[in-house]
């Protein structure tokens, strides 16, 4: 039997590259990175894309749906992997498969084929579960949520850049002699390309966990099925309350980070008159918060936790939760750009800190079904993006009503999940320990 010889680490710096889990930590928020130029690449290419297909605005709505629907499942399925196959070889074939429809999406000539090929690209999403799952792997307890935090909010990171990347990239390729319509086409390549690329890396490099990889034991050492056995099942891990607490908490907060990446390029060149790239650009600060903002709220959140306890974690999230409906309220009545821009500063900060102080709890809701729990909540994230996007393909409504809405709804499940109790204490080593020294590595 192997003797573990490393252990989760305990302090997260993240300027060393030293040791296997601070460079799955690096690759693994990387590779959500780029995974966000393959999802949302298309968001800021959406007004030449609208007038190169056609599209209405109910069309444009069913894309918004497409782009987050696949991902619930995709999730669903990626946490279960996780768990039994492994985070490595799980990101590497997402990467790989994902990257096709990426590439291929110029290929779409009418709006059904693009709506299809929008679907598709809509599994690439799953890659959060895992980067959140082999976060979580490589931490100690009182160090996870400060460490999910920020390999999740560095990852998102890439769903701000690529609204003004993207627009870049399709400017330099019509400035090859290309027009607008081929260009968005061949500008989609490049994040196909990245995705590719990233897959070899995280193959190559990476460690499911400090100790090696999920494999089947040989004749001394102990099988990876006694870790399954140990395991609970799926039922069981989805029938905590706290479970589908933190799945609606998610829809709200993420769901309407990737909603607002789909929608906020339209809604800019729209409604102040902007060119693509400037929209690009302001729709591109929203997601730059990601740079600290979701690791704010995972850093406060392990704080809260070390003091007050999962209990005090939920509270922080809830009151959080509430000052992001206000503010997303405040940019739906936003008359100016100045005003729309400063609102969205605002409600994106208590937006991301919700995403950090989310999954600061995830991992210790059951430490023996990380993975399944962590794509419920995420594919909840998901299911959250894709009912607010039925607001936006609404003939009758416009995208501010729609904005406010959400606001409403945003805050009054803040106030809710005040009601619900965590619990009080943060009992995770022993399980850990003992989950870990029953599996076997390369």
């Amino acid at each position: 039997m192997n003797v573990l010889t490393n252990k989760p680490l305990e302090k997260l710096n993240v300027l060393s590259f030293k040791g296997i889990q601070m460079r799955t930590f690096h690759i693994t928020w990387l590779t959500f990175f780029v995974c966000f130029f393959g999802w949302f690449g298309l968001a800021p290419l959406m007004p030449a894309v609208r007038a190169d297909l056609g599209l209405t605005k109910p069309q444009i709505g069913n894309i918004i749906i497409a782009a987050v629907s696949a991902t619930i499942f995709a999730r669903l399925i990626v946490g279960k992997l996780c768990d039994t196959w492994g985070p490595r070889k799980t990101y590497t074939a997402l990467l790989v498969l994902g990257s096709l429809p990426v590439m291929f999406v110029g290929l779409a000539h009418d709006y059904t084929t693009f709506l299809l090929f929008r679907l598709a690209i809509g599994t690439i999403g799953a890659s959060f579960v895992i980067t959140q799952f082999h976060t979580s792997m490589m931490f100690a307890p009182k160090i996870k949520g400060t460490a999910n935090a920020v390999a999740g909010g560095w990852g998102n990171l890439g769903g701000g850049i690529t609204q003004l990347a993207m627009p870049v990239i399709m400017a330099m390729i019509v400035g090859f002699g290309y027009t607008k319509p081929e260009a968005w086409r061949l500008a989609m390549i490049f994040p196909g390309v990245l995705m590719l690329i990233m897959a070899f890396i995280y193959y190559r490099f990476t460690k499911d966990t400090p100790n090696g990889n999920y494999r089947n034991a040989g004749p001394d050492e102990i099988s990876y099925s006694a870790v399954k056995a140990e395991k609970v099942s799926f039922g069981k891990a989805v029938s905590d309350i706290r479970v589908w607490a933190l799945a609606l908490a998610y829809g709200c907060c993420f769901g309407m980070e990737i909603t607002f990446d789909g929608v906020a390029a339209l809604y800019f060149f729209d409604n102040f008159k902007l060119g693509e790239t400037q929209a690009g650009f302001w729709a591109m600060l929203f997601g730059g918060m990601n740079i600290f903002a979701r690791a704010l709220g995972g850093i406060v959140a392990d704080k809260v936790g070390n003091k007050y306890g999962m209990r005090g974690k939920g509270i922080l999230l809830a009151g959080m939760l509430v000052l992001e409906g206000a503010g997303i309220m405040l940019f739906a009545q936003a008359g100016n750009l100045p005003m729309a821009i400063l609102a969205m500063i605002t409600f994106a900060l208590f937006l991301k800190m919700s995403n950090g102080s989310t999954y600061a709890i995830v991992p210790f809701v059951n430490p023996k079904a990380v993975g399944v729990i962590s794509g419920v909540v995420g594919a909840g994230g998901n299911v959250g993006g894709m009912l607010m996007g039925f607001l936006f393909k609404s003939q009758s409504i416009s995208y501010g009503q729609a904005f406010l809405y959400i606001g409403c709804i945003v805050a009054v499940i803040g106030v809710l999940l005040f009601l619900v109790n965590f619990g009080k204490a943060i009992v995770v080593e022993p399980a850990e320990a003992e989950l870990q020294s029953m599996m076997n590595y390369e």
